[in-house]
């Protein structure tokens, strides 16, 4: 049965510091935030958090407001996710009590679980990722038991079904969808719109994985991560410990396939893949050829992409988020400064056209959702970033520790 999750709306005092061109939040939660999602419009804004808890901010220009908090799981929640609009007002979430809650917006304000995974894995559930629209209302799951699961809505029957894949034995760590359309073979359609997951393990490698769409059967690819025949020793790029976050970049160019990796060896890395053979259908074979981004000094927890794929933000643990795009000239990436950085947040939420008075025209909204998707209704893609720890603090939250598992909640 589901349960309605939702509190009273509280309004948040918001402080800018023009100085800084950053707003703090108060988000109400008493524990570390581990991570904060935007949904499609920018309109909503979920954070989840160590006190077990989902805070739903509803955002109108610069005031901030706590609209729900979620409850349900029985320790600290790792990461959230939205599911594209044309399903409704819909939210998945993860944590260390090893299940996944996917959560919907019934009516302004109200919220109920439609889906609750109690112990999916048998141990914490690291990250959580809805997938394209094209593929239907489903969502993958990493888990440090060293498995990754498919959570799948079937509109015939409204039940979730759920399919594990053996990933890394030591633990995965993230997990992230190719876009729709990454992998184009102009002489059939038939691999356009196949599901594939690229995941993070503990033994700091990816995995990428394909869906069968006739069978419905996941299968591990075995492509190589670096090729070594064009590549020297002096730019083998690879990480050298726990791959933390893994984000495939949205897709721009067909055959043309970029992937952002972190680690906790303080390298952030792009994995470029691209089709050298116009007439050939291998390209989801291909050799990964890595770039290096930029070493840090401490681990690296989270990279995320913008909305055009241009732009990637980088949250590390010396406490800071920076964004980075790369070079015209040699492909080198480049951090941006503060000016650059805003310009690129209204280029990310604006469609690149003008208003009379020159201000930005802003994207288009989808279109209306599909008849009967889903029997209750259900948000919105995800602009990720990593947000501050708790509501006093200005230092990015620390992800789960370097353990088998994260720690047990505190005693409440």
């Amino acid at each position: 049965s589901t349960m309605a999750t939702a509190t009273a709306a509280t309004t948040t005092t918001t402080t800018a510091d023009p100085q800084e061109g950053s707003v703090l939040i108060d988000t109400q939660h008493e524990d570390l935030v581990h991570d904060v999602q935007c949904d499609w419009y920018g309109q909503k804004m979920a954070t989840c958090s160590s006190d077990r808890t989902i805070k739903i901010c509803s955002l109108n220009g610069g005031s901030y407001e706590v609209s729900a908090t979620l409850q349900g799981h029985s320790g600290p929640v790792w990461q959230v996710s939205w599911a594209h609009p044309q399903f409704g007002v819909v939210l998945a979430s993860c944590g260390f009590d090893g299940s996944v809650l996917i959560h919907g917006e019934v009516r302004p304000r109200e919220w109920t679980i439609l889906h609750a995974a109690h112990q999916l894995h048998s141990s914490s559930v690291n990250g959580v990722c809805f997938a394209p629209p094209e593929f239907g209302l489903q969502c993958a799951a990493a888990s440090s038991d060293g498995r990754v699961s498919v959570l799948r809505h079937e509109p015939e029957t409204q039940v979730w079904s759920v399919e594990y894949l053996e990933d890394c034995p030591m633990g995965v760590n993230a997990v992230s969808w190719a876009p729709a359309g990454a992998y184009y073979d102009a002489s059939s359609s038939a691999n356009q719109e196949t599901p594939r997951l690229v995941t993070a393990g503990c033994d700091n490698g990816l995995r990428f994985w394909q869906c069968n769409t006739s069978t419905g059967e996941w299968t591990q690819q075995n492509v190589p991560q670096c090729d070594t025949a064009t590549t020297s020793a002096i730019q083998h790029h690879h990480h050298k410990d726990w791959v933390r976050d893994v984000a495939w970049a949205p897709s721009l160019v067909p055959n043309h396939n970029r992937i952002a990796s972190c680690s906790e060896d303080g390298q952030v890395l792009i994995w470029t893949q691209a089709k050298d053979d116009p007439t050939s259908s291998s390209s989801s074979s291909s050799a990964w050829t890595a770039t290096l981004v930029h070493q840090f000094d401490e681990p690296v927890w989270r990279v995320s992409w913008s909305a055009t794929g241009h732009v990637l933000a980088v949250s590390s643990g010396d406490a800071t988020v920076t964004l980075w795009k790369e070079g015209l000239v040699d492909g080198t990436w480049i951090r941006m400064d503060e000016d650059q950085a805003a310009a690129a947040a209204v280029d990310a939420t604006s469609s690149g056209e003008t208003k009379e008075d020159g201000t930005p025209m802003p994207l288009s909204p989808p279109g209306p959702p599909p008849t009967a998707a889903v029997s209750e209704p259900m948000p919105t893609t995800t602009t990720a970033t990593t947000v501050t720890g708790d509501v006093s603090s200005t230092a990015p939250a620390p992800p789960p520790p370097k353990l088998a598992a994260p720690p047990p909640p505190p005693v409440m």
